[in-house]
């Protein structure tokens, strides 16, 4: 399918067919696909669980209340945040930075690059996504008003803030798979109804992490799409300035 093809064809199914089966390595495909999906400063705190084993799968299914996208499911991947390990991808990603400068940068701009990476992932990175009961969000807060008396400022700092950066990162990658999957001829149901605390506790979930979303895969029945795809009128969210 083309993206245009794949983003039309994909729609939230609540039933999947039980005689249909899908690719356990096309899945992760997609999810390899995901990875690519863009996110906040490039610090990627997710991490994708790709569930195949039916007990599991059961144990799931009754965490997101019993919902017959689960209970039809024939795989399914759930998107956990990982903000809590923001020190060691500021660490990866200021590596994967210094081997790209060395690589592509000419010779008297390595040095200057090096350093304002260094900058940018060595203290702003772990400054921006530390927490500390709140408190250090509040001292982020307090340095953006001041700055921005005086200049353009992300004003965003506070760790609920940031926490709420960190999902919307996650949910482009839960995009990017669902996209994905739908050029395979695959199909998904974003699911936000569920304990999240009974999933932590099934899948072994760190105390840092977040469930983000749960996406139940198969291939649709009939039933299982509704016939109309629902929107309010385009001309309502659409705004050309």
């Amino acid at each position: 399918m083309t993206v245009e093809e794949a983003i039309l064809y994909r729609r939230s199914t609540r039933e999947f067919d039980a005689e249909k089966e899908i690719s356990t390595e096309k899945v992760k495909r997609c999810l390899e696909l995901a990875s690519l999906a863009p996110n906040s400063s490039n610090m990627q705190l997710w991490e994708f669980y790709h569930v195949t084993d039916k007990e599991t799968m059961k144990s799931l299914t009754r965490a997101c209340l019993d919902q017959n996208s689960m209970k039809t499911a024939k795989e399914v991947v759930v998107f956990v945040t990982r903000q809590d390990l923001f020190y060691r991808r500021s660490k990866e990603m200021l590596k994967l930075e210094y081997e790209d400068i060395e690589r592509y940068s000419p010779e008297d701009r390595k040095e200057p690059r090096r350093k304002n990476r260094k900058r940018y992932y060595g203290f702003l990175m772990p400054f921006l996504y530390a927490r500390f009961v709140g408190l250090l969000g509040v001292l982020r807060k307090i340095i953006a008003s001041v700055v921005g008396l005086f200049q353009p400022m992300t004003r965003e700092v506070s760790e609920e803030e940031i926490y709420a950066v960190v999902h919307k990162s996650c949910a482009l990658a839960a995009q990017n798979f669902m996209i994905a999957m739908a050029g395979q001829g695959y199909d998904t149901c974003p699911l936000e109804g569920f304990d999240s605390k009974m999933v932590k506790k099934i899948l072994d979930l760190p105390y840092g992490s977040s469930v983000n979303m749960i996406i139940p895969c198969g291939i649709r029945t009939e039933a299982g799409v509704r016939r109309t795809q629902l929107r309010v009128p385009f001309e309502e969210v659409y705004k050309r300035i």
